[in-house]
């Protein structure tokens, strides 16, 4: 029960984040949880081998190489999603940030 609320939860925060950042287009509602499924998925298989293959330069960039991965994922979705339209890396790179702030601020209301 709880994966399907954080789903909807991260469907809303897309929806809220693709109306306030220009260069991101999410169809509707559906496109939303669709596109929040496959960051999930993405996020637990994805992006843990990036991690662990770009320790070196994480380290060197103090952590800052992780907003270029959550970049490269939100990519790699708008690639996968048909109805889910990013312009370039920093509109996904903005989208990306943007999310993760709404997500936090609604799972704290919540």
């Amino acid at each position: 029960m709880g994966f399907i609320i954080k789903l909807l939860i991260t469907a809303a925060a897309a929806m809220l984040s693709a109306y306030i950042l220009p260069g991101v287009h999410i169809d509707s509602f559906l496109t939303a949880l669709i596109l929040a499924l496959v960051l999930a998925v993405l996020n637990a298989i994805v992006r843990p081998v990036l991690v662990f293959l770009t320790i070196p330069v994480t380290v060197l960039t103090l952590g800052l190489f992780l907003l270029v991965i959550n970049a490269l994922i939100i990519l790699l979705a708008d690639w996968l999603v048909a109805g889910f339209d990013v312009s370039g890396f920093f509109a996904a790179l903005l989208f990306s940030l943007v999310l993760s702030i709404i997500t936090a601020i609604i799972d704290m209301i919540f």
